[in-house]
C-alpha cells in the first residue's frame, strides 16, 4: 500500500520521446517511459538537478502542469491547505492516465479537510497497532502456508505466483473482514484495474466487481457487526459520520491499495535483496534491522511509474523560484523527493545505516496512506520468513532476464523465480 492510490489504469499513447522540452515555453512532455528493475526515471534525476520545479505536459488531459520534485517543495505542497484535490472534481487536467476508477465525489483522494478529516478518523480505528497486533499473527499464518504451497510445488518457484500475490488479498481481505465466498469473485480483479494497457471498459467492469463486493459486505456488516474494517465502515454509515457511497470508496481504494501496490512492493524488495548481496547477508546476521531495512527500501524503489494525483492551486503561490497561478495544477513527486540530495546524503545508493528515514514513499500531510503501518507490517512478515525459511534463497534466472510490468502505474515485476 502507497500513497496517492489514484487507482487508474496508464496506456501507452503515440507521443514524442519522454523528457524532451517543448517549443511552447519550456514545458516538458513527460512520456512516462517504462523502466525495468530498479532503475529510477531519469526525467525526474534532470529535475532535480534543475530547480525542482518545472512545468510538464503528460499524455492526457488537457494544457500544462506544474510538477515539484524537491522534498521541501512537496512537503509545502501537500500540507498547504492552498492546494486542493476537491477542485480536481469536474477537471480535466494533464494526467497520466485515461481513466480513473475512483468515484471522485466520495473518494479520500479527491477531498479535503475537514471532510477529509472525517473519513480517515473513521478508518483509523481499524488502523491501530491494537489491530495490527491482532492481525500479525493471522498474516504470518498466512504467509507460512502460502510458502508450505511452493515449497510442494517445488523449486525453482515463482514468488509473485505463490507469495507476493495472494498474501496481501488475502491479508487486506482479513482486515476488512471480507468472506471466504465473496474473495472467490474478486480472483483478477485489483489485476484488472490496475493492469497494463487495460481497456476502460474493463476496468470499470473490475470496479463494479470489487464495488460489488464492497456493497454487500457492509451490508453483512450492519447485520452482523464485527471488529474489522468493514464493520467499522458499516458503523460509521449507520451513524451518519460518512456516506455509504464514502464507505463504499473507502473500502474499495483499501482493498485494490492494499492488494495491488505492496504485491508490487513486497517484490521490489526482495529482488532489490537478491541483487545486493551484502545487504541480503546483514540482515540475514541482524534480523532486528529488518524495520530499518524496510523503510530504507521504501525510500530507494521507485515504487510507481510518473506521478500521483496532483492538486489545484486556490490563490497565487510562490515557490521554488516560480508563481503558481490560482486555478492550475500542481503534482509533487514523491519518488523525486525521496532521492533529493538535499534531503539524503547519496540518495542513489541503498544504504541501511541512514538511520530514522522520513521518506515519503506513503505519502505527506493530510492524505498520508491510511494503510502504511499495514503494508509495513507486511513487508515485515515476508522478509523475516524468507530469511528464516531460506538461508540460500536466490533468483532462478539472471536479473536481466526478469519481465517487468510495462505501461502500469505501480512498478513490479511480473515473475520472480527463485531458488532455495
Amino acid at each position: 500500500m502507497t500513497s496517492d492510490p489514484d487507482t487508474a489504469v496508464r496506456q501507452q499513447p503515440a507521443a514524442p520521446p519522454g523528457g524532451c522540452p517543448a517549443a511552447d515555453g519550456g514545458v516538458h512532455f513527460w512520456s512516462l517511459d517504462d523502466f525495468e528493475a530498479l532503475d529510477f526515471d531519469p526525467f525526474l534525476h534532470d529535475r532535480l538537478r534543475e530547480t525542482g520545479a518545472a512545468r510538464i505536459k503528460l499524455p492526457y488531459g488537457q494544457d500544462a502542469a506544474w510538477l515539484m520534485t524537491r522534498y521541501e517543495h512537496v512537503k509545502q505542497v501537500t500540507t498547504d491547505p492552498r492546494f486542493s484535490r476537491g477542485e480536481l472534481v469536474g477537471r480535466m487536467v494533464t494526467s497520466s492516465s485515461p481513466h480513473a476508477i475512483a468515484s471522485l465525489k466520495a473518494s479520500m483522494n479527491y477531498a479535503d479537510p475537514p471532510r477529509l478529516n472525517v473519513m480517515r478518523r473513521v478508518v483509523a480505528r481499524a488502523f491501530t497497532g491494537k489491530s495490527m497486533l491482532r492481525l500479525r499473527p493471522v498474516a504470518q499464518q498466512t504467509c507460512d502456508d502460502l510458502l508450505d504451497g511452493m515449497e510442494r510445488a517445488g523449486a525453482p518457484a515463482d514468488l509473485v505466483e505463490h507469495l507476493h500475490g495472494p498474501f496481501p488479498l488475502i491479508v487486506v481481505s482479513d482486515l476488512l473482514g471480507v468472506p471466504e465466498e465473496v474473495r472467490r469473485h474478486m480472483t483478477s480483479w485489483a489485476d484488472m484495474i490496475m493492469a497494463p494497457g487495460a481497456a476502460p471498459s474493463r476496468s470499470a467492469g473490475a470496479q463494479k466487481t470489487v464495488r460489488d463486493c464492497m456493497v454487500d459486505l457492509l451490508a453483512l456488516r450492519r447485520e452482523d457487526p464485527q471488529d474489522d474494517l468493514g464493520g467499522v465502515l458499516a458503523a460509521a454509515t449507520l451513524a451518519g459520520e460518512i456516506a455509504e457511497d464514502e464507505a463504499v470508496s473507502i473500502a474499495t481504494a483499501i482493498l485494490v491499495s492494499g492488494a495491488h501496490a505492496v504485491r508490487n512492493n513486497s517484490a521490489n524488495m526482495v529482488f532489490a535483496l537478491l541483487t545486493h548481496p551484502e545487504h541480503l547477508a546483514r540482515l540475514r546476521a541482524d534480523r532486528g534491522m529488518i524495520p530499518q531495512a524496510v523503510d530504507e527500501l521504501l525510500r530507494f524503489i521507485p515504487h510507481r511509474s510518473g506521478v500521483g494525483l496532483p492538486r489545484v492551486a486556490t490563490e497565487d503561490v510562490e515557490m521554488g523560484g516560480v508563481l503558481i497561478r490560482s486555478g492550475e495544477a500542481v503534482y509533487a513527486s514523491y519518488l523525486a523527493a525521496n532521492r533529493d540530495p538535499a534531503m539524503f546524503s547519496d540518495p542513489d545508493t541503498l544504504d541501511f545505516d541512514r538511520g530514522p528515514i522520513a521518506h515519503m514513499s506513503f505519502g505527506n500531510g493530510p492524505h498520508h496512506c491510511v494503510g502504511s503501518m499495514l503494508a509495513r507490517m507486511e513487508s515485515e512478515i515476508i522478509l523475516e520468513t524468507l530469511l528464516d525459511r531460506y538461508p540460500k534463497l536466490a533468483l532462478a534466472v539472471p536479473a536481466e532476464s526478469l519481465e517487468w510490468q510495462t505501461g502500469a502505474l505501480i512498478r513490479g515485476p511480473r515473475t520472480l523465480p527463485v531458488t532455495w
